[in-house]
């Protein structure tokens, strides 16, 4: 018997733009072109620009116990000016009394055996450092691990980063709403970063790891956990591998791995499991990210991805300087409260997303929703830049269960979402197969909910808000 496909091309009339437009050229031969074009000339050549930095060879042991973060600091420094090295923890539990800042040509090297345990309380991340906190730039305890301005650093080994955020860091999230909206007016009304001032009396929690402005990074095989914010968060970075790594459970907002405005970025086999999003490309805030470059050509494969509240994978909602050549494959997410994939934004941010590619994705257990675009997410405070959507391609992705909606494109009347291309999706159940609004260029090939093939009379469409 043969089996029957149904090829489905819908441009939804009655949500389109009201602008009039000519016939759309995007269809199943130019997809397939695209795609075609992306996976086997785009990605490979993104490949070749990420080349993890390599160190002169030289080491040094470190094995102070009683003053162990003053120690390693000063060692790292001195390296640095000595032209670079590895600088060797030996294994042990040891107290780190505040941050660690990574200079150039250094690796930092964690033994097996090596646990990291960061100091709890806040006034050892003083005094403040220019940082970016939720895609604004602001002075602010330091992060776990800081960088400016750096090139080839590495954090490897098999070691155990342990930030120790349950008890002080994790309440501060009922308390930081004032200084976060604070900031983000600061960043709306282009306040100097020096004047921006946080930290004591305040609760803006830090990331994990943040490098800014830093080139050639290595990030593999440790353990890291418990953060009191977004766990890896690069930021204005070039050329970054991050694998063999895992990443556990910390508090509310723990991220797993935020790339920021950065280019040229390998994540690949790490484990994931946060409370939060696993993985979110990010590209500033709002008019503070406006004058910064976007996020692009980042590829993230064979990972392994679990969350509570957040998303697999998602691009945003901080992306207002862009995101764009972002290559998904060979990943599997064991679960999420909420959402498999998620593309998110709202009309303060500008920018765009485009040109995202992704295949071969297994989502193993129940979402509540497999796929959504949201272009109203939370947070909207009434601005009109609308961001564009463009050019989206999904393949050979199987979720078990999507326990709201499989497909979810939410445009606007004002930028509608082009070009969205879904083959060989199957959602095996959901009550709710796709909802397209205000979505220009809809192509569906093989989309399978519940066991039947979708078809146009499928699809719901609908002009509601949220």
């Amino acid at each position: 018997m043969k089996k029957i496909v149904f090829v489905v091309v819908v441009c939804i009339i009655s949500c389109c733009s009201p602008k009039k437009t000519t016939q759309s050229s995007f269809n199943e031969n130019y997809a397939k072109a695209k795609i075609d074009t992306a996976w086997n000339q785009t990605m490979p050549n993104i490949l070749k620009q990420i080349i993890p930095p390599s160190f002169k060879d030289t080491t040094y042991l470190i094995s102070d116990t009683l003053n162990f973060r003053d120690t390693l600091n000063q060692v790292i420094e001195q390296v640095s000016v000595n032209g670079g090295g590895t600088i060797k923890v030996v294994p042990g539990g040891y107290n780190v009394k505040g941050s660690i800042f990574m200079k150039s040509n250094v690796n930092l090297n964690l033994s097996e055996g090596v646990v990291l345990n960061f100091s709890p309380n806040p006034e050892d991340y003083l005094p403040v450092v220019k940082m970016r906190w939720e895609g604004t730039f602001i002075m602010n305890y330091s992060p776990l691990f800081y960088a400016l301005e750096q090139e080839n650093i590495a954090i490897t080994g098999q070691g155990t980063i342990d930030g120790h955020c349950e008890e002080i860091w994790a309440p501060w999230k009922q308390k930081q709403k004032p200084d976060k909206m604070r900031a983000r007016q600061m960043g709306n009304d282009k306040v100097p970063i020096q004047d921006r001032v946080f930290g004591d009396g305040h609760f803006l929690r830090p990331p994990g790891i943040q490098f800014i402005a830093c080139k050639n990074i290595l990030l593999e095989d440790f353990t890291i956990k418990s953060t009191p914010f977004w766990t890896i968060n690069p930021i204005l970075s070039e050329n970054i591998t991050a694998r063999g790594l895992t990443i556990q459970r910390g508090t509310t907002n723990d991220d797993g791995f935020d790339p920021e405005s950065c280019k040229n970025v390998l994540i690949e086999n790490c484990i994931i499991n946060t409370h939060d999003d696993c993985i979110a490309i990010k590209a500033g805030r709002d008019q503070d990210g406006w004058e910064y470059p976007p996020s692009e050509n980042i590829v993230i494969r064979n990972n392994d991805f679990t969350n509570i509240v957040g998303s697999g994978f998602c691009i945003g909602s901080e992306m207002s300087a862009g995101v764009r050549n972002v290559f998904a494959e060979n990943n599997i997410l064991r679960g999420s409260d909420k959402h498999a994939f998620q593309f998110k934004s709202n009309p303060d941010r500008g920018g765009f997303i485009e040109e995202i590619y992704m295949r071969n994705m297994k989502v193993m257990n129940p979402v509540k929703y497999g796929f959504e675009f949201t272009t109203d997410y939370k947070g909207w405070r009434g601005n009109a830049y609308f961001v564009k959507y463009n050019n989206f391609y999904f393949q050979n992705i199987t979720l078990e269960e999507a326990s709201e909606i499989s497909i979810k494109i939410n445009g606007r009347e004002e930028e509608n979402i082009h070009s969205v291309y879904m083959e060989d999706i199957s959602v095996k159940r959901s009550p709710a197969p796709v909802i397209a609004n205000f979505t220009q260029d809809l192509l569906l090939k093989n989309i399978s909910v519940n066991g039947k093939m979708i078809s146009d009379k499928d699809i719901t469409t609908t002009t509601e808000k949220k």
